[in-house]
């Protein structure tokens, strides 16, 4: 048996899942993301800014919109590979869509985990550890409610359970 053999087949459910479930969870988080970069004074530009400096390092923060679209391309190019690892889960483990809440909010907080405790030191070490209670709190909050669950509930409806 190959390892091409044992992937699952890719339908046309699991293309728009992850297409739906990417847009929808993106689009939510970033929501989150700019509503809190505006209370912060830090503005929206600044924060896409600062995703794009992962590639672009720190002269992103000196760039204009140009960065700041590369940014908002980056966390939409991040969270497709978190959906793509939810559906390609879910494919196969059917109570994954069988409870997408529950299993989403644990995905949303095992992603949280991932972001916290590895893209961000590793990339941004001097940002790690300097989040205050209600930032950690709306992290966690966002990570679960506005990412793991919505790619779970959009999984579940638009994937259909593997052929016997």
């Amino acid at each position: 048996m190959s390892l091409a053999s044992s992937l699952p087949a890719a339908g046309p459910g699991l293309g728009r899942a992850i297409l739906v479930a990417t847009l929808l969870a993106g689009t939510l988080d970033i929501l989150d993301a700019v509503i809190t970069s505006l209370i912060t004074g830090r503005g929206p530009v600044r924060m896409l800014q600062t995703i794009a400096s992962a590639i672009l390092g720190k002269p992103a923060l000196q760039g204009g919109a140009s960065t700041a679209l590369l940014g908002l391309a980056i966390h939409f190019a991040i969270m497709a590979v978190m959906v793509t690892v939810f559906v390609l889960a879910a494919e196969r483990l059917e109570p994954l869509r069988r409870q997408p809440i529950l299993w989403g909010a644990i995905y949303g907080l095992a992603l949280y985990g991932v972001m916290t405790w590895g893209v961000v030191p590793l990339r941004w070490p001097e940002a790690f550890g300097r989040l205050s209670l209600i930032q950690t709190a709306n992290q966690v909050f966002a990570h679960s409610l506005l990412v793991g669950v919505p790619i779970a509930l959009v999984t579940a409806r638009l994937l259909k359970p593997p052929a016997s």
